[in-house]
């Protein structure tokens, strides 16, 4: 617990106090209904201008609104790290998490390194890319010119932190050649568009509400992550994978930008009943097509990228549904 404190404190979270999942469903009767029982479950997200948020608020609408057994309440949270200790210590029943950070917590290395396993949750299924987007000014050209300036890298202890951790690193640099400052997505948008700071970090779906909201009043870079260092990244950390922002995604940045991008994965408790977490799974998959049609991240939902490229164990629910649908 003095583990959640302490990320409720630094990530200056607004978990509400609602019920959690721990009762049982009715049993679905014969003929795939739905259950009688309606379980209420909370969903941990994120920051509410970064993609978690919304995201999570699109899949709680669509399935609130369908007879399947569950009713998502989405809370605003400090995102990844925050989020697999609200799952551990039974604060949350699902959340979003980067598929980095969870293995990090699930084997207690990295960023969970000090404090050790936190493997109280399941995955459910992998989302959508999650891109690694740094943002500046347009003096600065390259992530190499990060050198000395002022650079927001996320809240602190988030996975976006670790994320631009591991980019300097691939660059030959540290936070120590940085002037570092731990802020939201939205607070470092306002931070350079104020001019107090240079550049920020932000790991997010692309495009992101607070990037594009400073684009329309600022002109900005997105710095690439070349070849070279994406390969060197990756060599290291082998969640990485190269990804290119399309021209246009943000005003004044009219060419492809390519950087690297690891995955969104929504994770629950274990201590959800296999029949709910089922329910759950086969709502977001049988629903993808009006999930997309509120949010644009709903286009990468698919089986197959549903199923790959997470170290963590699927919940038994989660693992039946994929198994009928032959993903598994």
């Amino acid at each position: 617990m003095k583990k959640l404190l302490a990320l409720i404190l630094a990530g200056a979270m607004a978990l509400s106090m609602v019920a959690c999942g721990g009762s049982e469903p009715a049993p679905a009767p014969e003929g795939g209904e739905a259950p009688a029982e309606t379980v209420k479950m909370t969903m941990g997200t994120g920051g509410t201008t970064g993609t978690y948020y919304a995201f999570g608020g699109v899949i709680a609408n669509v399935l609130n609104g369908k007879d399947v057994g569950v009713e998502i309440n989405v809370q605003s949270t400090g995102a990844s790290k925050a989020n697999i200790y609200l799952v551990h210590d039974g604060e949350a029943d699902l959340a979003i998490v980067q598929n980095d950070v969870m293995d990090y917590g699930y084997n207690g290395t990295d960023l969970f390194a000090a404090e050790g396993k936190a493997d109280g949750f399941r995955t459910v299924a992998a989302l959508y890319a999650e891109v690694c987007q740094v943002v500046s000014t347009k003096d600065i050209t390259s992530i190499a010119d990060l050198k000395g300036k002022r650079v927001s890298v996320g809240d602190a202890g988030s996975g976006v932190e670790f994320n631009a951790r591991q980019i300097l690193e691939a660059y030959g640099m540290t936070f120590d050649d940085i002037e570092v400052n731990n802020l939201s997505f939205g607070d470092s948008s306002d931070a350079l568009k104020d001019g107090k700071i240079d550049a920020f970090f932000c790991t997010a779906g692309a495009p992101t509400t607070a990037i594009v909201e400073l684009a329309t009043t600022n002109d900005i870079n997105l710095l690439e992550v070349d070849d070279e260092h994406a390969a060197k990244l990756a060599a290291a950390y082998p969640y990485y994978t190269t990804y290119p922002i399309p021209g246009g995604s943000y005003k004044g940045v009219d060419e492809d930008v390519q950087t690297v991008a690891i995955k969104a994965t929504l994770i629950c408790s274990p201590n959800l009943a296999e029949e709910t977490v089922y329910n759950l799974t086969k709502a977001i998959f049988e629903n993808q097509a009006e999930i997309a049609a509120a949010h644009a991240k709903g286009e990468e939902l698919s089986l197959e990228y549903a199923v790959t490229g997470v170290s963590v164990p699927f919940h038994p629910g989660a693992e039946k549904y994929f198994k009928e649908a032959g993903a598994l």
